[in-house]
């Protein structure tokens, strides 16, 4: 099974190719903004390089967040449109899955910054058994973090910097989300269960307006 990963809820437009599980291309840019343009480039760009055209792709995983709020809806839009023009799933996979690493065993969580400037600092988080996730990606409170970890302990993954203040003494396993394992994660999902849709885990900032008074 030959997979196109896609990811652009970070601070680049990263793509990768997957055959049977081994990474057979990859292509990275940084950015923040400007996905949208350079996608289509970079798609052509690593499936020459590979000796591939999109026909031969079995499905696209697509980074689906928490993350960066336009970059996440770039890449979805982008995945799902690839999709469409082949007749190929899209699968998406939270930015948490795919920075946990393959073979994980156990009772794990994933922890990556969402809100870094003091005082509301706060988490993107996900836990997993033995590689499957138990619950949604959440934002939490640092403090509720280690409120769970403490009374919920669990293998933990993610920014060793900005995770480590708040385990107790606990240790970080260093992960980071990637292209490549987002496309080695979608491999096993079922497509019906698993269409690409944003994961924005927080809610919108923007409220409805109040009724005015009658």
């Amino acid at each position: 099974m030959i997979v196109l990963g896609i990811h652009t809820a970070g601070p680049a437009c990263e793509l990768a190719l997957v055959s049977d599980q081994r990474r057979i291309g990859e292509v990275r840019e940084d950015m923040i903004r400007g996905q949208d343009a350079r996608l289509p480039d970079l798609v052509t760009g690593v499936l020459e390089d590979a000796s591939l055209s999109l026909k031969d792709i079995d499905r696209f995983a697509v980074v689906t967040g928490p993350g960066s709020f336009t970059g996440i809806r770039v890449g979805v839009a982008f995945g799902r449109g690839l999709a469409l023009a082949t007749g190929k799933p899209c699968l998406g996979v939270t930015t948490l899955e795919a920075a946990l690493p393959e073979g994980q065993q156990g009772s794990a969580i994933v922890a990556l910054p969402a809100q870094k400037r003091p005082p509301d600092i706060t988490f993107w988080a996900q836990t997993f058994r033995t590689g499957m996730p138990t619950d949604n990606a959440i934002e939490l409170a640092a403090d509720d973090l280690t409120t769970l970890l403490h009374e919920h302990p669990h293998m933990v993954y993610g920014d060793v910097a900005a995770v480590s203040p708040h385990l107790e003494g606990g240790s970080v396993h260093p992960a980071t989300p990637s292209a490549t394992r987002a496309a080695i994660y979608a491999v096993s999902l079922n497509p019906e269960e698993r269409l690409a849709r944003p994961t924005y885990a927080r809610q919108p900032d923007a409220a409805l307006p109040k009724p005015r008074p009658q």
